[in-house]
This record gives structure tokens, C-alpha cells and sequence, in this order.
């Protein structure tokens, strides 16, 4: 085990202690290539901590000193939809922000951040960038926004009051980390941070993600974390493989296609219950009764006593 904590981990239960908003605000302020100050955190849909949720996933949303919303998404398993969720992420932001009967001025600027780790569509690249950019059709001309507009909401095109997405890609990265930002893509895929990693932020986080820093009850739930995360992936991996290896003696036009569809099928299915299971037997250790537990889990209790 790296003796840094993991990122998405550390977004979950430090960043958003106003003691390390240090750490975060020198990452986004690599990314976005403009200093930012995190006002303050609001409710997402991943703000739940418990053992039970967020298994793949993990997100923050925050408040920059400017009034502009910013999302960070942790994604560790394959999701072919991703895409739609991030632009749903987005676009409940946007409306959760607005009172009834607001002028459509006060819509905030909002920055997705996604961090994935599989292979997002095709491409090469670890980090990408998406903006909203309005061009004729004729003469390839970019849209600027107008005199008055730019004294109104700031900006010198549309693209700067709309959405804007990141992905980084971050299994993509091999290459050798110099520039700010590449340092800390090195630390999301590795989780280590070598002494000559000077990035905004990287200083504090080496500071204060400390894995022995933590205490005894929060390490443990660390490791614990981190074995689970291992077993779950593994378990993922097998059924995809032989969903695959079985789609493909049914045909060699069909077998790749279906091939993954009943790995995928099958590796979340027994992913999902092999979760579940450890979750009830920590619930159960913990002395909560059998029909806590089928709550909790959605588990039988023959399948809960059997433990």
C-alpha cells in the first residue's frame, strides 16, 4: 500500500475539511489554469460516506470565490453512459441553482471534472478538454458574445458562460512527470508523490494525506477500502473474460459483442452481491439485527444467517 491516501478517498473524508482545502484548490487550480478559491462545498449526489454507496464512484461539488460551480467525479469501473451522466451532472446543477422566476442571467458557470480510470471512448490522450464553441456554417467564423453581453456577464465568448468538461484519463499517463499538471496525474494513477513534485498543491498533500497520519479506526477502514476496491475489480475482470470467452463460441460475428455484454451482466451481478455480503457481514459484526441488515443490504436472510 502507497503511504498516501488515495484521492478519491481522501475527497470522500479530508478535502472537504476547510484545513485541506489547500490540497484541492492547488489541483483545480493546475487544471483550470487560473487561481481558485473554494468558497465553499455543496450537496451532490456523492456526499454519502457510508460502506454501502458510491462503491465506483465518488464526487464533490464546490463553490469557487467567483460564484462558479465545480464538479470532481471519481470513476473507477467501466461505464459506457458516462458521457450522458456527465452532461446530466451538469444540467441538474444548473437547475437545482435556480430559483423559480430567476432571470436567466444568474445561471453560473460550471466546470465538470472527471477522473477516470478506464478507457473513456477512443483516444489516446490524458487529459481532454470540452468547451461550447458556436461557428457559421459558411465562413467557420467563432460567435463572440457582444459588447454590452461582455459588460453584463464577463467573458469574450459563449463558451466562457456554458458548461465546460474535463476528463482525464488517468491510466493513460506514462509519461514522465514535469509540468504541474502532469505531476499530479502521476499522483491519481500512482498515488505517490516524489520529492521533487513542486505542483500547487502536491506540497500540502504530501503534508496531510499521509496514510499514517491517519487515525487507527480510519486507516483500518482505509485498508479495508482498498482490499475490497482489489477483490471487486478482480471479480469484474474473470466474469468479463468469460462472458467473453462464452460469447465468442457462439459466433464469430456475434461473439465480441456478446461476449461482453454477459461478462459485464454477469461480473456486476456477482460484483454487487459479493458487495453486499461483505457489507452485511460487517453490519452484523457490528451487532445490528437481521432485519436491519436486509435493509441496509437488500440481502435474504437466509443468505444473512448463512454469513
Amino acid at each position: 500500500m502507497n503511504k498516501y491516501i488515495r484521492f478519491d478517498w481522501a475527497m470522500k473524508r479530508l478535502l472537504r475539511n476547510k484545513a485541506n482545502h489547500v490540497v484541492l484548490e492547488g489541483f483545480l487550480s493546475v487544471l483550470l489554469e487560473q487561481d481558485i478559491k473554494i468558497l465553499h462545498f455543496l450537496e451532490s449526489e456523492g456526499n454519502k460516506t457510508d460502506a454501502a454507496d458510491k462503491y465506483n464512484r465518488v464526487d464533490i461539488m464546490c463553490e469557487d470565490a467567483g460564484g462558479r460551480k465545480i464538479i470532481i467525479e471519481v470513476q473507477n469501473e467501466r461505464q459506457y453512459g458516462y458521457l450522458y451522466r456527465m452532461l446530466y451532472g451538469t444540467s441538474k446543477v444548473i437547475t437545482d441553482y435556480m430559483e423559480s422566476g430567476d432571470k436567466y442571467e444568474k445561471v453560473q458557470k460550471v466546470f465538470s471534472i472527471n477522473i477516470v480510470y478506464f478507457d473513456l471512448g477512443q483516444g489516446s490522450d490524458y487529459v481532454y478538454r470540452g468547451r461550447t464553441d458556436f461557428r457559421g456554417l459558411h465562413d467557420g467564423e467563432l460567435l463572440k458574445l457582444s459588447r454590452k453581453q461582455r459588460e453584463l456577464f464577463g467573458g469574450e465568448e459563449p463558451g466562457d458562460l456554458m458548461p465546460e468538461y474535463f476528463v482525464l484519463k488517468v491510466n493513460n499517463f506514462n509519461k514522465v512527470a514535469k509540468e504541474s499538471l502532469d505531476q499530479w496525474i502521476s499522483f491519481l494513477k500512482t498515488g505517490d508523490i516524489p520529492d521533487n513534485f513542486t505542483a500547487q498543491g502536491l506540497p500540502e498533500a504530501r503534508e496531510r494525506l499521509r496514510v499514517d497520519s491517519l487515525p487507527d479506526k480510519e486507516r483500518l477502514e482505509y485498508t479495508r477500502e482498498l482490499e475490497r476496491r482489489a477483490i471487486e475489480n478482480d471479480v469484474m475482470r474473470t466474469y468479463y473474460i468469460d462472458g467473453k470467452d462464452d460469447g465468442l463460441k457462439e459466433g464469430y460475428e456475434e461473439g465480441m459483442e456478446k461476449g461482453m455484454e454477459k461478462g459485464m451482466e454477469k461480473g456486476m451481478e456477482k460484483g454487487a452481491t459479493d458487495k453486499a455480503l461483505g457489507i452485511a457481514r460487517n453490519l452484523k459484526s457490528m451487532g445490528l439485527s437481521v432485519a436491519e441488515i436486509i435493509k441496509a443490504t437488500g440481502l435474504t436472510e437466509e443468505q444473512i444467517n448463512a454469513l
